[in-house]
């Protein structure tokens, strides 16, 4: 728990990053990718647009077509939760949904997300 310190002190950021596990955010952009594809994959995931999504270690995902290709953006609670998921659940529903190319993965850590 942490203690009752002034907000701008060097002790209180402190104490939130170690007690904070680490969010991140991943930026995925799959070249030459379609909606199509997504849909697909989504589908093979049993996956369905507006719903919740399967992993509760996703604290929110959103896809869009680009000039290149897709975009999929999520913010996970921790990379070993993203790790896992794309493991056991993306990459195989990526591979029979014949996404031409895999993603350029840029992931960031998280300061701050809003629910």
């Amino acid at each position: 728990m942490l203690e009752r310190r002034p907000y701008g002190s060097v002790a209180f950021f402190a104490t939130c990053a170690r007690e904070h596990h680490m969010t991140i955010a991943v930026v995925q952009d799959f070249d030459g990718a379609s909606l199509d594809h997504y849909d697909r994959a989504i589908n093979k995931m049993g996956i369905t647009p507006g719903d919740k999504h399967p992993d509760p270690g996703c604290l929110f995902h959103w896809a869009a077509q680009t000039s290149d290709g897709l975009r999929v953006v999520d913010v996970w609670e921790t990379r070993e939760q993203f790790d896992n998921f794309v493991e056991a659940q993306v990459v195989p529903a990526a591979i029979e949904a014949e996404f031409p190319n895999l993603p350029r993965n840029t992931v960031y850590d998280v300061h701050a997300y809003f629910k």
